[in-house]
C-alpha cells in the first residue's frame, strides 16, 4: 500500500509568500504585457527511464494566445512494476489532463497566469508480466481453427448445393410444356395419348 501524495510545481512571475494557511502570491515589478508563457515539454517521466516508452507529455508544445494565460496539467502517477523477458524494473506511468484559460478578472476569470503542474501519486500499484503461450497449446488452438474452417466450408457448400438444386428443378419443370390435341367436337385435349393408333377408319 502506498500513501497518496499531492505535489504542485509551477512557473510564474509571482513570488510566493508563506503564511499559516498556505502561501500568497506577490506580483513582481514586471508589466503583464511582457508575459509570455508559451512553452515546450521535450520529456517528462517518473522513476527509472525505460527505453521505448513514450510518455504522454513528451513533445508537448503550447503557444500562449494572451499575455495573462494559465496552463494547467493535472497528472496522476501510478507506480508500475515490469517483469518481461527483456527487462525487469520498477517505474511509474502517468496520465494527464490539460487545461488552459485566459486570466481576466473583469470577466470573472480569476487566477494567476503561468504554468502549473499538479501531481497526484496513486495509492495503487500496477504489475505488468509477460507470459508466452506453450507450443503445444498453440498447436491445439491451430487445429481447432482449421477444423472450424473446414466445418463452416462444408455447411456453406451443402447449403449452396441445396439452393442450386431447387432453382434448376423449377427451371426444368417450366421448360417442359404440355402438348395440345384437337378433338372432333371442338374441344382441346391437353394430354398426350399413351399409345399411338396407326389404323385407318
Amino acid at each position: 500500500f502506498i500513501k497518496p501524495v499531492l505535489h504542485k510545481t509551477y512557473l510564474t512571475f509571482f513570488r510566493a509568500i508563506p503564511h499559516p494557511r498556505g502561501h500568497a502570491h506577490l506580483a513582481a515589478l514586471v508589466s503583464h504585457e511582457s508575459y509570455n508563457f508559451s512553452h515546450r515539454i521535450d520529456h517528462l517521466s517518473f522513476g527509472e527511464l525505460i527505453p521505448g516508452i513514450i510518455n504522454p507529455l513528451d513533445g508537448t508544445e503550447k503557444i500562449a494566445s494572451d499575455h495573462n494565460q494559465m496552463f494547467q496539467y493535472f497528472i496522476t502517477v501510478v507506480p508500475t512494476k515490469l517483469h518481461t523477458y527483456k527487462i525487469s524494473a520498477e517505474t511509474h506511468q502517468f496520465s494527464v489532463t490539460e487545461r488552459e484559460r485566459v486570466i481576466n478578472h473583469a470577466a470573472g476569470s480569476h487566477g494567476v497566469s503561468g504554468i502549473f503542474m499538479k501531481y497526484d501519486i496513486s495509492s495503487l500499484m500496477v504489475t505488468v508480466t509477460e507470459e508466452h503461450m506453450p507450443f503445444w497449446q498453440f498447436l491445439v488452438r491451430l487445429c481447432g481453427i482449421i477444423g472450424g474452417i473446414f466445418s463452416t466450408t462444408g455447411v456453406l457448400h451443402g447449403f449452396g448445393r441445396f439452393v442450386a438444386e431447387i432453382i434448376f428443378c423449377r427451371f426444368r419443370l417450366g421448360s417442359h410444356k404440355s402438348a395440345s390435341v384437337s378433338l372432333p367436337d371442338g374441344h382441346t385435349n391437353n394430354h398426350l395419348p399413351l399409345t399411338t393408333d396407326n389404323s385407318t377408319h
